[in-house]
């Protein structure tokens, strides 16, 4: 048997499908994550300059939450494409545009070259990307749970869950690296630097996803000719209930990310006056805690139970922003890790399982935009309003974090409600089935 037989046997093929979605969904995030960092850090100063840092900074948070509000257009998009003419096809676009999009970033001219047109362009790109990432998601996590053997859904699904961490660590290597430089050379050039090693990045993507068969589970429905018309509005028409608790049961994994990884570095450099180098060299322990919390999380709650995992990670996650904010607050490094790092544990563990979850929560000829939807409207409000309402609130109640944890706490407990819901919904739905079948 040759090399390329071996490597698209049926055998290989559910660790192909999984380690594609893990370094797939890894370039994504590290694409989205450079920009979150760049956001946080220079892009206020570079394309939206004014007199106070506070504006800059709001603005500049303002072009991230565009990225958030077009992913659920790319979600209709690509999942309309990946329920109609296959999953593996769509990653492949999805990818190629965040590459070209996150490398334009790195060319682009700043405010005090090109006036108005750097802030349009520079949110002309972050669409592209926004776009990218909401058809990504869905197909990434379908091809590796789809792909999975019987009974390990959950856990195979996880790993298109890992690139976020993954991304997260490369993004903050990349930063730390050009953020060494002074300050003239890392604000002339060198925050470019990260963004136009990404098509380096791409080419790695695209040649590994190149190795992964199509769907088992899409192919089937495509030889019994049972594919949907329109996918997007079959599960709007029939799953609607499902669609609106799965976009809240998101919320805590979705928004606590950014909260924590973006919103956070804003708020300890500005709001605390810590140094920069040290916020970015917590984050990047935290991020490593990340990663292996999120690995055990996918193979514990296949063992527990998903929903039961679920709701006691979204409990948790309620709790931990006090302890968080109380540690961070003494800026200490090892305080500033621990007290993260709680948070992180409590909120990625939710994120972890949520993909595997969700992929059960819809039939197969609608499950790519369903879950494609619901998990980027969720980006979209949640994930992308974050920063701005952190701002808002750091802002307005200088010194005191309690209303930012109490913020932090809110986000959780709406995963609480929809994941319980959600869980009683699907519990009734199964024992229908027994009782119609019987």
């Amino acid at each position: 048997m040759t090399r390329d037989a071996d490597d698209h046997s049926p055998a290989s093929q559910p660790t192909r499908a999984a380690a594609a979605a893990f370094v797939g969904t890894t370039i994504e995030w590290y694409d989205f994550y450079i920009y979150a960092t760049a956001s946080a850090l220079i892009f206020g100063k570079l394309f939206f300059p004014g007199s106070d840092p506070f504006f800059g900074t709001l603005a500049s948070f303002g072009t991230f939450a565009v990225g958030f509000f077009a992913r659920p257009f790319g979600g209709l998009v690509f999942g309309h494409l990946g329920d109609r003419i296959g999953r593996k096809k769509a990653l492949v676009a999805t990818l190629a545009i965040m590459g070209i999009g996150t490398v334009g970033i790195g060319f682009l001219p700043t405010y005090a070259s090109a006036g108005i047109w750097a802030p349009v362009l520079l949110v002309l790109l972050r669409v592209a990307q926004g776009i990218a990432m909401g058809g990504e998601w869905g197909g990434a996590v379908l091809m590796a749970s789809e792909h999975a053997p019987e009974g390990r859904r959950t856990f195979f699904a996880s790993f298109a869950q890992l690139g976020s961490p993954a991304g997260l660590i490369l993004s903050l290597l990349a930063f730390r690296w050009v953020a060494s430089m002074d300050k003239e050379a890392f604000f002339s050039w060198g925050w470019r630097l990260p963004f136009i090693a990404s098509a380096l990045l791409l080419v790695v993507g695209l040649l590994i996803r190149a190795g992964v068969d199509e769907s088992p589970e899409f192919k089937a429905l495509k030889a019994q000719r049972q594919v949907a018309a329109l996918p997007v509005v079959e599960v709007v028409r029939d799953a609607w209930r499902t669609l609106l608790l799965c976009l809240g049961a998101n919320v805590i994994g979705v928004a606590g990310a950014w909260f924590v990884n973006t919103f956070m570095l804003s708020y300890t450099t500005q709001t605390l006056g810590l140094d920069r180098g040290l916020i970015l060299d917590c984050l990047f322990v935290v991020a490593f805690v990340q990663l292996l919390t999120q690995l055990g999380a996918g193979w514990f709650a296949q063992r527990v139970g998903t929903g039961r995992f679920l709701k006691g990670a979204a409990a948790l996650a309620m709790l931990s922003p006090y302890p968080m904010f109380a540690l961070v607050s003494t800026g200490r490094p090892l305080a500033i890790v621990v007290g993260v790092a709680i948070a992180v544990m409590c909120m990625s563990s939710s994120y972890a399982v949520m993909a595997g979850f969700m992929s059960t929560a819809f039939p197969v000829r609608v499950r790519y935009s369903a879950i494609s939807l619901s998990y980027q409207v969720c980006a979209a409000v949640a994930g992308g309003l974050t920063p701005l309402v952190g701002t808002l609130l750091a802002h307005r109640y200088p010194g005191d974090w309690w209303p930012l944890a109490v913020f932090y706490s809110f986000l959780a407990g709406v995963s609480l409600v929809c994941i319980s819901v959600l869980g009683r919904r699907r519990g009734r739905e199964a024992v229908a089935t027994v009782v119609a079948g019987g």
